[in-house]
């Protein structure tokens, strides 16, 4: 061969080569260029690259910054790039992504790498990629030539997202988007809930345990015991490649990786966590907002998907005091309840006949979600019926925790319905703040809601109202007296149809009494004369005043003993009104929403009324020092009563030792059904209702079933809580006294504390 056909051979070589690398570079372009232009299906526009969808929760946020609780499809709450630590950020770029600050979205090494050796030195994928391909592709593409398809389109949304955002933008929104499992999408769900605090605070070894899971959250997840070795050996090798690319040195990798695999997982379903019952009202409350306050476009805002941020009134601390008080109370009352119920043939259940037990469990059958779901797919009524009884297993409520047993679910509903349940609200008077806020014992098996859903009988804790209204009428002093004696208020008088004779449970009767000691002692006979001065009109006006819902409240004499069914969220509102001189200021819990980009869409404006003078509302609440200073509340002081056994029994945290005034009523309704207590400082109002979800369900006698032994502990022990925390704000001083007060409040012939300390018998009847 000649050297010119050798060379002509070569040039023509020369010339195929350069025409493949231009066809495979046309190609290239083309491809994208197709790709670009929506061929191998739908890109997302520039708007969705600004503000791509990512199913955002709403998170919900206590007065003192922490969070309470998310509503979510996806359990996801977005960070910025400065709340993510450093190694945190190392950890991520040196596992996924080593060269990630020197492409442009593409990683041509790693693509060249990975297409010579088909995948089997690793991939090629770069964060933002990955980012585009959880944000804007389908991720189940199945067969080699759709899976080609989706990595030409992966490719082109790194690219334009390269350009629209920064490296630490990205970083950012790849670490907010990724589905870490255990209802945990982006990283501040997962340090919430595998390690209990926030993103910035995560440790190294944290960290990398996180970022361990990016290679597959199921199968690298600490949480589970089957996986925990192939956790802790990914977040070892998490620590070779930091090391690797210079993050942390030869020796930090070694102690690092000697270290045990350690969690604190703190699950966030929405069952769970802290204010269930709060977070469900408020859910009430935000669904009826987003129907009135659509957005620019008219379309409306959804609570699950938004990212809003709803700012509340409560205090977690606050909270956490009220739920730990209602737990430790409640868990010791019901070890009582149910021994006090051992020889009972129809517990939980009390004065019934069999027929009325059967008409009890037959409604709460209809009411559950198995009637209701067998029901919607059809199934035939006896057959629904018949599925209650038969065995199955189940978990069911205690509190030791959730208990594995084998019961049909008739008896589980009988189970559930022996447990005493609880409603409590705290709030600032002056602000209508409410602070606290919890509607029951367990959200998960007790969704119905004590505080604001619920209505009982009020019992004594009515009769304030009586003495306020006499008080602003006819300008009566605590110390003025009348005679504990039999009392009818004849028929025909304030619309009665026969006559109307109360009687003193303890059938305590004779001498005089003042209002104050008349109060403390919750005397009905002298309560009734006081209603008869006054009429029972105007003190339903003024409880209407003070915040409370009268229109089915019938106007007779009996209200002044407490017959109204009302919340306790009424009854908290209304007692503020004394405790803030006269001033009724409405209950709020939201005070503003944002939504996710700060901007605020709703400010809460106060709403407040003028009902009484601060003469009558101080002459009141003097009233109301007297049942904690030697009535039925003065267990909030001392050791009175500490050598009665049944009362330590019953009772939790006693002593509790208040020195400070403390202005409250006790409560307790017919045959022990209900059991309440109301107390106020100057600036804090909290309110608690004890009882069975059936008034039926009970104590048999006043000794356990009164306020002062159900729901008074919970209000001693949460306060105890709140005085011993110096960062919580709760007054220890004197209620102000209005300047010129005309009524005498100081009665001469007052009980002091030690006179009664150990003669008052440890059941004061407070109906």
């Amino acid at each position: 061969m000649t050297a010119k056909k050798k060379k002509t051979n070569f040039n023509r070589h020369i010339k195929r080569f350069w025409v493949l690398y231009v066809l495979i570079c046309l190609s290239v372009i083309s491809i994208f260029l197709l790709a670009s232009v929506g061929v191998f299906g739908k890109m997302p526009s520039f708007e969705q690259l600004e503000n791509p969808q990512t199913n955002l929760a709403t998170e919900i946020i206590s007065q003192d910054g922490k969070t309470l609780g998310k509503y979510f499809k996806q359990n996801r709450t977005p960070v910025d790039y400065d709340q993510l630590p450093e190694h945190l950020v190392n950890a991520l770029v040196a596992t996924e992504d080593e060269r990630y600050y020197s492409h442009s979205g593409i990683d041509a090494k790693g693509t060249l790498r990975a297409i010579a050796y088909l995948g089997s030195k690793g991939g090629a994928s770069t964060i933002t990629q990955q980012l585009a391909k959880q944000l804007f592709t389908d991720m189940n593409q199945t067969g080699l030539a759709n899976r080609l398809t989706q990595k030409i389109k992966e490719w082109v949304i790194a690219t334009r997202l390269e350009k629209q955002y920064t490296k630490d933008e990205i970083i950012a929104m790849y670490f907010n988007i990724f589905d870490f499992t255990r209802g945990a999408v982006g990283i501040r769900s997962a340090a919430r809930v595998y390690f209990g605090k926030e993103p910035q605070d995560l440790n190294i070894e944290e960290s990398a345990t996180l970022v361990a899971m990016f290679k597959n959250p199921v199968l690298y997840n600490p949480y589970r015991d089957i996986f925990k070795d192939n956790a802790l050996q990914r977040r070892n090798q998490v620590f070779v490649q930091m090391a690797r690319n210079e993050f942390i040195t030869e020796a930090e990798k070694d102690s690092l990786q000697a270290l045990p695999l350690e969690l604190n997982y703190t699950p966030e379903y929405q069952n769970d966590g802290q204010a269930t019952y709060f977070r469900a009202e408020l859910k009430k409350f935000m669904n009826n907002w987003i129907k009135e306050n659509p957005k620019a476009d008219g379309e409306l805002y959804n609570l699950y998907s938004d990212g809003l941020k709803i700012y509340t009134t409560l205090d977690a601390k606050a909270q956490t005091y009220a739920e730990s008080a209602v737990e430790a109370h409640m868990k010791n009352l019901q070890k009582v309840f149910f021994e006090k119920n051992k020889n009972n043939k129809t517990a939980p259940f009390r004065s019934l006949t069999q027929e009325e037990i059967d008409n009890i469990i037959n409604r709460s059958i209809k009411n559950s979600s198995r009637y209701k779901q067998m029901k919607k797919a059809g199934v035939a009524e006896d057959s629904i019926l018949a599925s209650f009884d038969k065995p199955r297993k189940m978990k069911v409520f205690s509190w030791e925790g959730k208990k594995d047993t084998t019961m049909t679910p008739r008896d589980s509903i009988y189970y559930h319905k022996s447990f005493l349940n609880v409603g409590m609200m705290s709030m600032r008077p002056q602000t209508g703040a409410i602070k606290a806020w919890v509607g029951g014992i367990d959200f998960e098996n007790f969704k119905y809601e004590h505080v604001q859903q619920a209505k009982r009988q009020v019992g004594s804790t009515f009769k304030p109202f009586v003495y306020a209204t006499a008080i602003d009428q006819l300008h009566l002093s605590p110390c003025y007296e009348l005679p504990n004696t039999k009392f009818t208020i004849p028929k025909g008088k304030f619309g009665l149809i026969k006559d109307w004779t109360p009687e003193n449970p303890s059938d305590d009767y004779g001498g005089i009494k003042t209002l104050k000691q008349a109060l403390a002692e919750s005397i009905n006979t002298i309560t009734a004369r006081v209603i008869d001065k006054t009429g029972p009109q105007p003190v339903l006006q003024l409880a209407q005043k003070l915040g409370i819902d009268t229109e089915n409240i019938e106007p007779y004499p009996s209200i002044a003993l407490g017959t109204p069914d009302l919340s306790v969220y009424e009854m908290v509102s209304a007692y503020s009104t004394f405790a803030n001189k006269g001033v009724h200021v409405e209950p709020y819990y939201v005070s503003r929403i944002e939504d996710k980009n700060g901007t605020i869409l709703y400010q809460h404006q106060p709403k407040s009324q003028d009902v009484l003078s601060r003469e009558t509302a101080y002459v009141t609440i003097k009233l109301l020092e007297g049942v904690t200073q030697y009535g039925s509340g003065q267990r909030l002081r001392g050791t009175w009563a500490k050598n009665l056994p049944h009362y330590k029994k019953a009772v939790t945290g006693y002593p509790y030792d208040f020195e400070n005034p403390i202005a409250g009523k006790t409560g307790t309704t017919q045959n022990q059904s209900d059991g309440w207590f109301i107390g106020m400082v100057p600036d804090l109002a909290t309110g608690v209702w004890v009882g069975g979800e059936d008034r039926s369900v009970r104590f048999r006698s006043i000794t356990y079933g009164q306020g002062a032994t159900m729901a008074l502990p919970i209000w001693g022990m949460y306060m105890k809580s709140l005085y011993q925390d110096k960062d919580f704000e709760v007054s220890a001083e004197d209620f102000e006294k209005p300047e010129n007060l005309s009524i005498q409040v100081e009665c001469d012939n007052e009980a002091k504390d030690d006179d009664k300390s150990t003669s008052q018998p440890d059941y004061n009847i407070d109906f």
